[in-house]
């Protein structure tokens, strides 16, 4: 099982989701750990290679983008609640610096 690691203050603004969204994004994110898909996902280029977003409805729209692409974790780039039809442009960019910090993240080890 690979770990996830949580860049930017993805696990806060995770842990301040709702309860429901809250379960359901932890159960998907163990999905993706145990080398599945997660069950309603897009891929999310805008941001880098290999990077997805995992779409929770319930109660309301959240987010959780990551990407799972390296064989030593899974990093989780960014949450939010996301409240209009388009991913906003600030969404994507905090997401863009956490890709950014990998390889930093990933020559510590």
């Amino acid at each position: 099982m690979k770990t996830l690691v949580f860049l930017k203050g993805s696990r806060r603004k995770l842990k301040a989701f709702p309860e429901e969204a809250r379960r359901e994004s932890g159960y998907q994110l163990w999905l993706v750990q145990e080398g599945g898909d997660p069950k309603d996902w897009r891929s999310m280029n805008a941001v880098g290679f290999g990077v997805r977003e995992i779409r929770i409805h319930h109660p309301h729209e959240h987010r959780v983008i990551y990407v799972a692409q390296f064989a030593d974790a899974i990093f989780v780039l960014h949450a939010f609640e996301k409240k209009c039809q388009e991913t906003p442009q600030r969404e994507i960019e905090i997401a863009r610096k956490a890709y950014a910090e990998i390889e930093a993240y990933r020559k510590q080890k």
